[in-house]
């Protein structure tokens, strides 16, 4: 555990070395060395800490070297020190000493340390109680929640367990990518963005206790990124409750689209009703699929419930009643289909489409059981489904099971070429090597994006409040997707445009046109 004494010696050193002895310095170096390398080992090891943040101590600590060392062989001795004690950091992750949560905790301890004014290393090498006297300065706290001079805090409550936890994986990688790129030219106004993840299993009796953990225990400004409908419906009061920005939620649904829109809660992503009323039209409009004959496989809760009535939305609108639409339910993080097959079974006239509102390990476990029962069955899926996911199920089962299979997305192709596609790319490739592009980590990465400007145009004194009006008149921004972005005081949700895209054999994306 990094130790107060750690703290203060490097802010101490920060501070300066040249009222120290020569002796002192470089033995009160050679000791920190022993202290600090471990927190960068294990930070390292870890690929979700933000690179940047790492290479910040890393830099400061090579300075202070540099100034304390009196000749070449000193400086070398003292760099090796370091660089073996680093070593050992990056071992004890690997060995299972410790993980990655508590690597993040030390690391962001050092930085607060050395956020703020310190005492000279002469006033410390002499002797260790002077470290831990109740008289030693500590840096000034931040009148605003979780924003320093050196960071500001947001927090993600999403699935990182359970059957949905690739959804939660997936958006968490897209915002630290775009995160860490923002990190590398040196943040927003000299401080660094970091992401702090709560797990709630995509389950809302545990989100509270996720939200409080990140509002009282992290200090989080804000949330961005939290993934799921029933989640939200618990996630959003409590953040409106405190005044607390809630971004660019992995969800579609209309708890966060209320009219006029609720202040604190803005969206990158069109919603599911848009989604459902453009596959609708298109299974109408393109496929000549008749009405009655289109069901709707949805999860038994309020994600199922929004998707459902965007596709009841989109009957009456093209002038047919909704009364007669056939829902199949599946109970939330389960693959138990059975009940929705067996119904699907007794309509008449057969059924020739299924809207999917659903998860994508239930979503490939109904494909799977009615593929056969029902040749030529068309399956389109909401976004929401976690589109690489559901490609990497079906491929599992067999080429002839993912072929076909529509997605409609709120981001463009992760395959295609636009501006903003090439920079996530390389931006995912630069700072994870080996994951692949997602549809759900690029959303991640774009709504991170959108939230970026935000926080530039806000300026060095922000807070919640600036930040909203800020982004209340953000109007036609470009970031390359092809269509621009904004919001107004009575628009809180960025983007309205849907792509479509359906599996090839391979299981691969191509882009289809929806009318």
């Amino acid at each position: 555990m990094i130790t107060r004494l750690t703290l203060v010696l490097f802010s101490a050193l920060l501070a300066g070395t040249a009222d120290a002895p020569a002796g002192d310095k470089t033995d009160v170096i050679r000791d920190l060395a022993g202290r600090v390398g471990p927190i960068v080992g294990s930070a390292l090891a870890c690929r979700d800490i933000a690179r940047p943040r790492i290479q910040a101590i890393v830099d400061k600590f090579t300075a202070v070297i540099m100034e304390a060392s009196s000749n070449e062989a000193e400086r070398s001795d003292l760099t090796q020190s370091f660089d073996r004690s680093v070593a050992d950091g990056r071992g004890a992750v690997t060995t299972g000493r410790t993980d990655c949560r508590s690597a993040d905790r030390q690391l962001t301890d050092l930085e607060r340390s050395i956020a703020g004014p310190a005492p000279s290393v002469a006033a410390i090498a002499p002797s260790s109680a002077a470290a831990t006297s109740p008289t030693a300065p500590v840096a000034a706290g931040s009148p605003v929640r979780g924003v320093t001079d050196q960071e500001i805090r947001f927090g993600i409550a999403a699935p990182f367990s359970g059957s949905a936890k690739e959804l939660g994986r997936q958006m968490k990688l897209g915002i630290d990518t775009a995160f860490n790129r923002v990190n590398e030219t040196g943040g927003v106004e000299g401080r660094m963005l970091k992401l702090i993840a709560a797990d709630d299993g995509y389950e809302p009796t545990r989100t509270t206790d996720a939200m409080k953990q990140l509002y009282e225990k992290d200090q989080v400004f804000g949330i961005i990124g939290n993934v799921g409908t029933p989640t939200a419906v618990v996630a959003v009061p409590y953040a409106l409750e405190r005044k607390m920005l809630f971004f660019g939620a992995f969800t579609g649904a209309n708890v966060l689209r209320h009219d006029p829109p609720d202040r604190y809660v803005f969206n990158y992503r069109a919603s599911y009703a848009e989604e459902t009323d453009a596959v609708v039209r298109y299974l109408v409009k393109l496929r000549r699929i008749p009405i009655r004959q289109i069901a709707v496989f949805a999860q038994q809760d309020t994600y199922g419930d929004s998707g459902f009535a965007g596709v009841s939305k989109a009957v009456r609108a093209l002038g047919v009643s909704d009364a007669a639409i056939v829902r199949l339910n599946y109970k939330r993080n389960t693959v138990d289909v059975d009940d929705a097959i067996n119904q699907l079974k007794l309509q008449k006239p057969p059924i020739k489409a299924v809207v999917m509102v659903a998860t994508y390990r239930a979503a490939a476990k109904f494909i799977e059981k009615t593929h056969d029962l029902f040749p030529g069955m068309l399956y389109t899926n909401v976004s929401f489904v976690g589109s690489t996911a559901l490609a990497d199920e079906l491929m599992l089962l067999g080429p002839r099971y993912a072929s076909g299979v529509i997605v409609t997305q709120v981001v463009p192709a992760v395959s295609g070429y636009s501006s903003m596609v090439l920079e996530y790319k390389n931006a995912l490739a630069k700072y994870f090597p080996g994951e692949a592009p997602d549809y759900v980590s690029l959303e991640g990465y774009v709504a991170a994006n959108v939230l970026i400007q935000g926080l530039k145009s806000s300026g060095s004194q922000l807070d919640t409040e600036k930040l909203i009006d800020v982004l209340e008149n953000t109007r036609n921004f470009d970031l390359g997707l092809g269509a621009n972005l904004g919001f107004g005081r009575a628009e809180h949700q960025a983007s309205h445009k849907i792509w479509g895209t359906a599996l090839d054999d391979n299981g691969k994306y191509q882009a289809i046109e929806l009318e």
